[in-house]
């Protein structure tokens, strides 16, 4: 087990010089990228597959990390895309009945670097009062480090803003989709017959999120990230879909924007998540920002300003919608009950409509389901019409 020798061979460098000593797991060598923290009590491996992780170094705040080991079929993409990971214990062997392989041999098989024994309250603390770091984290089982080139090299790091990840995380070629979610005791299922043709974009698209389109009666067209208005609408789509991705929205709305801006002249029923929330707004003329720390667990409260309700929701964002640049026709939907920070839009009197959240994540509870139900049934809607 990683940590057997009381040497620490793995060490994280924040840009400020603060280093934290610990066990390192899975790969070796070095990476940079901005560090965050999740808070949620399960799901290590799909956030360690979700896109939206690209550039980031995810610190786990619950402890227990690696008892469940993974399985292919929870991964949300093909591999791990988030650049590293930080833990309080070291992994541990997994006790699961659906484990097909320890989190310390699938971390090391895809050439990601872990470090355990790490305090996580004091690093979480710091990244909350002072902001998301740029790190560099490095694994040596001999435990020799260059400290301050490590440290040099967190400070020379870019960072996330002006990044365009979606290009790196997209896919290469449109696919069709026809999956289900997953139910006991049968597993995945597969949708058949006709049904509401969308073309989902990929900003860096979740699998669960196809699986719920699909669920939700939808056939299912994923077309890469720098997909044009004339690809997309060749399809004659019902609707079209924005998905959720890494990086600054910003520079990704430099080729996503104007191809959103057309497919809304259509009057074509639109839906997005996370980044495409933001890819929406940007279009409809709002704008985003970078935030302090940015919302990253499966525990956050978000509220239906229209409805009065209440949901728990999973987030994974380090940008926000700024409400205060929704132009006149946009309606702010929802907002965060930790900072009231943007989390739904929609037009008025259109069937155009986006959350920051994940609602197809399921932390537990399945409150915002809903939204794909509302997509349906507005393609639905449009096709009566």
């Amino acid at each position: 087990m990683p940590g057997s020798t009381p040497r620490p061979t793995a060490c994280l460098a924040l840009a400020d010089g603060t280093l934290f000593h610990g066990h390192g797991f899975g790969a070796t060598g070095e990476t940079v990228a901005e560090l965050c923290f999740n808070t949620a009590m399960t799901g290590y491996q799909e956030i360690m597959t979700d896109p939206s992780y690209a550039g980031q170094v995810v610190t786990f705040t619950f402890p227990h990390v690696g008892n469940v080991g993974v399985t292919p079929e929870d991964d949300e993409t093909a591999r791990p895309v988030a650049a590293g990971m930080v833990v309080k214990w070291d992994p541990t062997a997994p006790s699961n009945w659906r484990a097909a392989e320890p989190l310390v041999d699938w971390v090391t098989r895809n050439g990601r670097i872990g470090i355990g024994g790490v305090d996580t309250r004091r690093l979480t603390r710091a990244i909350r009062q002072q902001g998301a770091p740029h790190v560099a984290l490095a694994h040596d089982p001999e435990g020799r480090f260059d400290i301050e080139a490590l440290v040099a090299r967190a400070r020379g790091w870019s960072g996330l803003v002006g990044l365009d990840l979606a290009r790196e995380v997209t896919c290469a070629q449109a696919y069709q989709w026809d999956q289900t979610r997953w139910a006991w005791p049968d597993g995945y299922g597969r949708r058949s017959g006709a049904g509401h043709k969308v073309v989902a974009i990929d900003y860096g698209a979740k699998r669960n999120i196809l699986r719920c389109l699909a669920s939700a009666g939808c056939e299912v067209l994923v077309l890469p990230a720098t997909a044009t208005a004339d690809e997309v609408l060749a399809h004659s789509p019902d609707g079209v879909f924005l998905s959720n991705g890494p990086g600054d929205p910003a520079a990704t709305g430099v080729y996503a924007v104007p191809m959103i801006r057309e497919v809304l002249a259509r009057d074509v029923p639109v839906f997005g998540i996370c980044l495409g929330h933001q890819m929406l707004a940007l279009a409809l003329g709002a704008q985003t920002v970078k935030m302090n720390h940015g919302h990253h667990g499966a525990n956050h409260p978000v509220k239906d300003l229209e409805t009065g309700k209440v949901e728990i929701t999973s987030m994974n964002h380090g940008f926000t919608v700024d409400s205060q640049t929704l132009p006149a026709g946009v309606v702010e939907t929802h907002v965060s009950l930790f900072d009231g920070s943007n989390c739904g839009i929609r037009v008025a009197d259109r069937p155009v409509f986006s959350v920051q959240y994940h609602p197809e994540a399921s932390p537990g509870p399945q409150d915002s389901y809903y939204l794909f139900e509302r997509f349906a049934d507005a393609m639905a809607a449009r096709r009566a019409a």
